[in-house]
């Protein structure tokens, strides 16, 4: 029985430094990386004309707070193209786009209307081929902008190893339960590690609130197909041997729902678009597609891929050794630390969540219907004007 006992714990003990361990070192790893200092050429004084797309599909509860958002950017106006592609919207939000064009004539503003809903990505490749700046910018109608994002973050593309940059997501409502602070803390640990890995030498993961690339890097908006107009957009990007780069300077705002449920689907939605793309990943690793950012890439084919796998196998493991060994059940006593208990959690809810999507992706069903959350419930003038981002 010993020798059973002593082998069970050496395997759960090899599976939780596999898993659970692996978090913390990844961690670690960013962390030292995240301090060094940049090695690329940026050039404060570069000011390309930008194309800055909004896709939009009945925003009435937030076009309005995006709209004067878009008005506070301090950028020549005269090096500003605003593309709004709609998707049939039914709620009035062309007629506060075009009110928004005839107030500011200063503004090059073009308003193209889909005429079948096929999705973000078409949207976006629709209004790519009207972009008249050497800069593409993307930006989610309920994200906000600090109004010096532009001029702050464009000396980043000067470089010319540099393709594309993106910013961290920061949350107008993280205090508001205990569901959008555990998001907080994510969202803080994992902008360290994408800020690492850009100091190392690029990020993969890009977000939809802003992501700026130059035009020449992009032919079309997620090439692949793997469902993320932002992640997927970037493989391109690295094929062509230019960097990709989380920048602070970037860093928008957003709301975030403050239910479980919400916060669930939403997830869901995103990690199996993420098993998609590391799929690609692999395949393009495999055929010596990509020469750039290998290290970063192998490490989140493990985290995405094989890691959680082995979580599952970990968990297994432990309800086993609790039932011979109940004392066993004092290893739970770790969730009670304060900040590490938070970021355990965090890590093993993504943990689940990407089984079911590794489920969703290798059964190729659509376990998920999304639908629009409700965070943008919790977008209210009072908190963007406390933000200053109108």
């Amino acid at each position: 029985m010993i020798l059973v006992l002593l082998g069970i714990l050496i395997i759960w003990l090899v599976l939780a430094f596999l898993s659970i361990g692996i978090l913390g070192i990844n961690y670690l790893y960013a962390s030292n990386s995240a301090r060094k200092a940049w090695k690329i050429q940026r050039n404060a004084a570069y000011a390309p004309k930008v194309s800055i797309i909004i896709p939009t599909f009945n925003e009435r509860q937030v076009i309005e707070y995006k709209l004067r958002n878009l008005a506070k950017i301090n950028y020549s106006s005269s090096l500003i193209q605003m593309v709004f592609v709609d998707s049939q919207s039914t709620d009035g939000t062309l007629d506060s786009i075009q009110q928004f064009a005839t107030s500011h004539p200063e503004i090059s503003v073009v308003v193209l209307e889909d005429s079948t809903r096929k999705g973000k990505t078409s949207a976006l490749n629709q209004a790519l081929k009207t972009c008249a700046g050497d800069v593409v910018i993307v930006s989610d109608a309920d994200c906000f902008w600090p109004p010096s994002i532009l001029s702050d973050s464009l000396s980043y593309l000067a470089d010319p190893e540099v393709g594309a940059v993106s910013g961290p997501k920061k949350l107008l409502n993280s205090d508001d339960s205990w569901v959008t602070r555990g998001e907080a803390s994510y969202l803080e640990s994992m902008n360290l590690m994408r800020l690492g890995d850009s100091k190392g030498s690029s990020t993969i993961f890009f977000e939809g609130g802003f992501g700026a690339y130059k035009k020449e890097a992009v032919e079309a908006f997620d090439p692949y197909n793997t469902g993320s107009d932002d992640c997927g957009t970037v493989i391109r990007v690295l094929e062509k041997g230019l960097r990709t780069l989380m920048i602070p300077e970037a860093a928008f705002f957003t709301a975030f729902p403050r239910s479980l449920k919400e916060k669930l689907e939403m997830k869901t939605r995103r990690s199996i678009q993420l098993v998609q793309l590391f799929r690609r990943y692999a395949e393009l690793i495999l055929k010596k597609k990509i020469q750039i950012a290998r290290g970063t890439i192998i490490r989140s084919l493990f985290m995405f891929l094989v890691a959680p796998v082995l979580f599952l196998l970990l968990m297994i493991c432990t309800f086993y050794l609790i039932t011979i060994f109940p004392i066993a059940l004092a290893l739970f006593l770790v969730m009670f630390i304060p900040k590490l208990g938070r970021y355990l959690i965090e890590g093993m809810l993504s943990y689940l969540i990407l089984i079911y999507s590794l489920l969703a992706v290798l059964l190729k069903r659509n376990f998920v219907v999304w639908k629009k959350p409700n965070d943008r419930d919790w977008v209210n003038e009072d908190t963007l004007l406390k933000n200053g981002l109108i």
